[in-house]
């Protein structure tokens, strides 16, 4: 089977998604008889070309990035007319067997000229921000995208989420879009849970992902002040780097927190498993996600996790069990939660161990299988999904993936 896949962001460039890309190419490596082109975008100003296994090359077209964790829309519009020149080129060369897009928009809108112009089949996976109403800052330009992002959704074999979530904000715009749930995993050899954490001293809080507003970095800087001000003992690490650190760095000057408060900026894949580790809890105060590889890497360390209302929270989040859930901006309810954990380490205990029990069924190796078995379906079945009404079911050992498609 040969897959050609779109996705403008691929370590380093961009955030979860150009993550979940790359774990999957690196189990996809191992299957015989599969081979993929990736056309992403390059860090510099030139084409670039890299052998990611023997069975799968990355085809980079420059886009002039100014910003490694989110692209311009000039570089989205960019990344589509090369992108999609450099797609034809690779379809005149060779026969594909599908295509699969990593967000709608731009991939996706690449994969559907092509399915109209080379008749190619393709699967859309939704990134979060390319839904509207995922991500405030792109209100705006999705009023003008959302006819487009309607055809993109209705022309793919299958869309798919990584929660209940997603697929609820897509039925929201259209209805008659097929959606399948495929969730995020972890790698549960790489984050396990570090027995030797010290039950003493300041309470350890994590938080992973990039410093941009929808993330909330800054209300939990704002909570942390409120503890330090009761006398609490407390620390935040934040890892990740994005537009808003300047502000963040400002917000925890002026509160007096500079010795309270570490930025330690992109911390590369191999090294992140030993910073979950120093942890005692996690945190990610977000105004939305699909489902954070974060949250699932923290949990397998075996950490209680203090999240808001998202996409994943309700597959993964029971509050007061192995975590607590809070609202959006609700820095009250936030520091409450952090003052209940920071005064009973026995509860910060039993609760990573809930934790890491409920993240033991979402390894990598299930996620793959079930891509890997929608793409096989998809490429051999020509009528796929073509009933008014289908459940269609991808078994991955202990745990079921299913996703509802209507038309």
């Amino acid at each position: 089977m040969r897959i050609l896949m779109l996705n403008n962001e691929f370590p380093p460039l961009g955030g979860g998604t150009g993550t979940v890309n790359r774990v999957m190419l690196e189990h996809f490596s191992f299957v015989p008889g599969l081979e993929i082109d990736l056309i992403t975008s390059a860090l510099g100003r030139r084409p670039e070309e890299e052998s990611f296994a023997t069975n799968i090359k990355i085809h980079k077209v420059p886009v002039r990035n100014q910003n490694i964790h989110h692209s311009s829309n000039r570089e989205l519009i960019e990344y589509f007319f090369r992108g999609l020149r450099l797609a034809l080129k690779l379809c005149r060369q060779r026969s594909y067997d599908i295509c699969f897009a990593w967000s709608a928009v731009p991939a996706g809108a690449i994969t559907l000229a092509l399915r109209r112009l080379a008749g190619l089949r393709y699967i859309v996976r939704v990134c979060g921000p390319d839904i509207p109403g995922f991500e405030r800052r792109y209100q705006t330009i999705h009023r003008f995208l959302l006819p487009l992002i309607r055809q993109i959704w209705r022309g793919a074999e299958a869309v798919v989420a990584k929660s209940e979530r997603e697929i609820e904000m897509i039925h929201a715009v259209d209805p008659r879009v097929r959606c399948l749930l495929i969730p995020n995993g972890v790698d549960l050899d790489a984050f396990k849970p570090n027995q030797n954490t010290p039950e003493h001293g300041p309470l350890c809080i994590l938080c992973v992902g990039r410093l941009i507003e929808r993330k909330g970095q800054h209300h939990l800087i704002e909570a942390v002040k409120r503890l330090t001000e009761e006398g609490i003992d407390v620390k935040l690490d934040l890892i990740g780097t994005g537009d808003a650190q300047s502000v963040n760095q400002a917000q925890v000057a002026q509160l007096g927190l500079t010795d309270r408060v570490h930025f330690w900026g992109y911390v590369p894949r191999e090294k992140i498993a030993e910073h979950y580790a120093t942890a005692h809890l996690f945190v990610l105060p977000s105004y939305n996600e699909g489902m954070s590889v974060a949250l699932l890497e923290a949990m397998a360390s075996g950490l209680p996790v203090i999240v808001t209302p998202t996409g994943g929270t309700a597959e993964l989040v029971s509050s007061g069990i192995n975590g607590f859930i809070v609202n959006w901006s609700d820095v009250d309810q936030l520091a409450r939660h952090l003052r209940d954990l920071a005064c009973n380490r026995l509860l910060v205990r039993r609760m990573g161990k809930e934790s890491r029990r409920r993240v033991d069924s979402y390894p990598w190796t299930f996620v793959a299988k079930s891509y890997l078995e929608l793409l096989e379906n998809v490429s051999v079945a020509r009528s796929f999904c073509s009933s008014a009404s289908r459940t269609k079911h991808f078994t991955n050992g202990s745990k079921s993936i299913e996703g509802n498609q209507t038309q």
